[in-house]
């Protein structure tokens, strides 16, 4: 069941450019009964894998832009290790409704883009790089927070704000969210926070379903990419705001 589950959090992480925790917890919680706080290390343990694996396949087709993955990536090493202290401080319960409120937010955000202003895009020079390092100190946060790669806070900063191309953005994304990745995945294993047993299973069917999900994206036009994206985001939000949690066995 792990590898499933790894599986088709990679096709859709892969294809819209997330690290798959937004469909990798859902299903771990709700399936195989992990509580919350495991799934969301696990989810960062098999997020490494995913945004290495998702970055190649996008760089293959020239939609990474490696320059504001770094940038991205150094702002979030620390706030990613203080937001994975928290996690674990914070009842289940609660963990939950922020994560699902969270994915609604950004998903009307990234669907409200063709409405925005032409003034509240910045993709050049002092501003771009200040969208950028706050982007990745947000997203680092989130990511050891939720247990998520922080691509939906990327990309609708990259997409919305900077300038970017769905696509590219996607890639960079996955490229900014490994070193990220690494440092929450560590935090919580020292902590104790990770559903090991899920792993043996998880990390192939992600890795498998990436390579699948990355490829798959460039055959869709951009609209219908961020389309795709936002309905991700929508269908997991509101099952974490309404459903019931369980008690972590």
């Amino acid at each position: 069941m792990s590898f499933l589950i790894g599986l088709t959090a990679g096709v859709l992480g892969g294809l819209v450019g997330l690290g798959g925790g937004v469909v990798m917890i859902p299903l771990l919680v709700g399936i195989v009964k992990l509580g919350q706080h495991q799934a969301h290390g696990a989810s960062l343990v098999a997020l490494i894998f995913t945004g290495t694996i998702g970055a190649v396949a996008y760089a293959l087709h020239g939609a990474v832009d490696v320059t504001a993955a770094a940038i991205m990536a150094a702002a979030a090493v620390f706030p990613v290790r203080w937001g994975a202290q928290y996690c674990c401080h914070v009842q289940e319960i609660t963990l939950r409704r922020v994560f699902g409120l969270f994915l609604i937010g950004i998903s009307l955000l990234m669907l409200s883009k063709p409405y925005l202003p032409p003034f509240a895009h910045f993709d050049s020079g002092v501003p771009m790089v200040l969208v950028l390092l706050a982007a990745g100190t947000v997203t680092g946060f989130v990511s050891g927070f939720l247990g998520i790669g922080g691509g939906a806070v990327m990309i609708t900063a990259m997409v919305l704000l900077a300038g970017f191309d769905q696509h590219t953005a996607q890639g960079t994304s996955l490229l900014a969210m490994v070193p990220a990745g690494f440092v929450g995945a560590w935090t919580h294993w020292q902590k104790g926070q990770v559903g090991k047993d899920m792993l043996r299973g998880l990390i192939p069917g992600i890795i498998l379903g990436t390579i699948a999900g990355a490829g798959f994206a460039h055959l869709i036009f951009e609209a219908g990419l961020r389309i795709i994206f936002a309905a991700v985001l929508i269908w997991t939000g509101v099952r974490f705001m309404f459903k019931p949690t369980t008690p972590a066995g």
